[in-house]
């Protein structure tokens, strides 16, 4: 059985990820609008926020496998339909707002780089902690 450090051990890295997330949408948001205009920025912010959405969804999927909840939920179902909506919703911003598809990918890549830096970050300063 976990104990409350171990749980907190989790809890940090996800709370991380979840602000790199944030920071790399909005930074992202506003080179995209500079460079590209403000159609395909909308784009990118409208992505990168359907990957937090993701990461958040992922998140509580995993929490509700955790052994000691107490009621039983059906997230799969609930998690295979965010999947859906977002891939209408991303059809829906290249199809209508004529946004670059690359844009609207790379604001759908927003978590999987934020993991990638929490990686990094643990990978340099987990060891010097260790």
């Amino acid at each position: 059985m976990p104990e409350a450090s171990d749980t907190a051990s989790y809890d940090r890295p996800v709370a991380r990820i979840r602000r790199l997330i944030v920071i790399l949408g909005s930074a992202g948001t506003i080179a995209v609008t500079i460079v590209y205009g403000w159609q395909t920025g909308l784009g990118f912010l409208v992505a990168a926020t359907a990957s937090y959405m993701g990461f958040w969804r992922q998140r509580r999927v995993v929490d509700s496998l955790a052994p000691d909840q107490s009621r039983k939920r059906f997230p799969i179902a609930r998690f295979i339909l965010h999947f859906a909506l977002v891939g209408m919703a991303g059809f829906a911003i290249v199809k209508y707002l004529e946004v670059n598809r690359l844009a609207a990918v790379s604001g759908l890549l927003v978590a999987a780089a934020a993991v990638i830096l929490e990686i990094l970050y643990e990978l340099i300063y987990g060891a010097a902690s260790s």
